[in-house]
């Protein structure tokens, strides 16, 4: 992505929030398109980060995981796979077998990647976690499954997300579809759920209509928790109507209610991002904090081209109290 040039950022971010909240999409037309990228910009629930040396790592579905690199957020270039060896226990989940929607992060010195292994459309699920001292493709070690759903649940395994809170403590969110986003507390020592708070918490769900909402991220800003969410139909090209929406709490384990008041458990959400022009269903997004401000990295299907799935960067503004992106 080519950074947003400074007059244009000042000047958004200048506004106040009253404002800001008019900017807020509500026709398809007022979206942004993403920010410039190059490259090999094929791909599908993108996770970056950027490592102290300023390298932005990018894992994604498919195969072992695939990866990509940049130096400068803009150029990237496809690498190995997280795994050139799949684990065993994948076949498990999964007769292909390939691993989905990575969430890596830095904690306390090292890397960790959280995955899903599934059969799509199914909720006998996993969700797995490797850790790295570097973050490079081959350096991954996994731990194995971390939680698991299976035909009798009423939840479905996928779509992880790490989320440490101010005092300390960790959760993982994670779902797709079923009874919608649950999440889970996790002992930072080992990665996976603490023995002594086995709750599972539900964030987000969808009890009339579509059962579509998946693909969770948390991130924490002024106060609020934010949950950001994939809404309605992936991976269909042209046809998909993915969109990503919002909803924010006081406590990380909810309740969460949309710019209007509707719970996130009851339907609600507010819109981030939809489809716009030859933008086709954004959807599959991460958060990511760098210097010039929060990014959201998503994956978005070209109408210019077949329906590829390609790479997607925006900005986002917060001085309204909901996350706008530019």
């Amino acid at each position: 992505m080519s950074r947003t040039p400074l007059r244009r950022r000042t000047t958004l971010l200048a506004l106040p929030a009253a404002a800001l909240l008019a900017l807020i999409p509500g026709t398809a037309s007022a979206y942004p398109g993403p920010g410039r990228v190059t490259g090999d910009i094929v791909t599908h629930d993108p996770s970056m980060i950027r490592t102290s040396s300023g390298q932005y790592l990018l894992y994604a579905t498919g195969g072992g995981i695939a990866h990509k690199t940049s130096g400068d957020r803009t150029a990237f270039r496809n690498g190995a796979d997280a795994f050139s060896s799949r684990p065993s226990w994948w076949r498990t989940y999964s007769s292909v077998p390939e691993a989905w929607a990575p969430d890596i992060s830095y904690q306390g010195g090292k890397y960790l990647m959280y995955y899903s292994v599934s059969k799509f459309g199914s909720n006998t699920s996993a969700i797995g976690l490797a850790t790295s001292t570097t973050g490079q493709p081959g350096s991954w070690t996994d731990q194995g499954t971390v939680y698991t759903s299976n035909s009798a649940s009423d939840f479905n395994a996928i779509d992880p997300n790490l989320f440490v809170n101010d005092d300390g403590t960790w959760w993982l969110s994670f779902g797709s579809w079923w009874t919608g986003i649950k999440m889970i507390r996790i002992n930072p020592a080992t990665g996976k759920q603490l023995a002594s708070h086995t709750t599972r918490y539900s964030l987000a769900s969808r009890p009339t209509g579509t059962k579509a909402v998946e693909a969770p991220f948390i991130v924490k800003r002024g106060g609020y928790y934010y949950l950001f969410a994939s809404y309605d139909t992936c991976c269909a090209g042209t046809s998909s109507t993915y969109k990503v929406k919002v909803g924010r709490a006081t406590s990380v384990t909810g309740p969460y209610v949309d710019r209007n008041g509707v719970s996130l458990m009851n339907n609600g959400g507010t819109p981030v991002l939809e489809s716009h022009g030859s933008v086709i269903g954004p959807g599959g997004q991460s958060i990511l904090k760098d210097a010039d401000g929060d990014l959201i990295v998503y994956h978005y299907y070209d109408g210019n081209d077949n329906g590829t799935p390609k790479l997607g960067i925006n900005l986002l503004n917060w001085s309204s109290g909901w996350p706008v992106a530019y």
